[in-house]
């Protein structure tokens, strides 16, 4: 129970020094938004997220039908 209380206080220490950190901006990503480059990033990211999650759904079938293979 102690290991679970130090994490957690570890974690939030964490957290309150990144909030504590003063940052006016992200200027990358107000420069992006800016110009509409943003929506391309982010469809980057939603097709390797589909393409990844298409692949570990075809991996899981061929898993699973080998192991019905191999139990019979």
């Amino acid at each position: 129970m102690k290991k679970v209380i130090l994490l957690f206080l570890c974690f939030l220490i964490t957290a309150l020094c990144s909030f504590a950190q003063e940052n006016p901006g992200i200027e990358m990503a107000t420069g992006l938004r800016s110009s509409g480059k943003i929506y391309v990033v982010v469809l980057v990211m939603v097709i390797i997220f589909v393409g990844f999650i298409a692949y570990l759904y075809s991996l899981d079938r061929k898993i699973s039908r080998l192991e019905k293979e191999h139990k019979n």
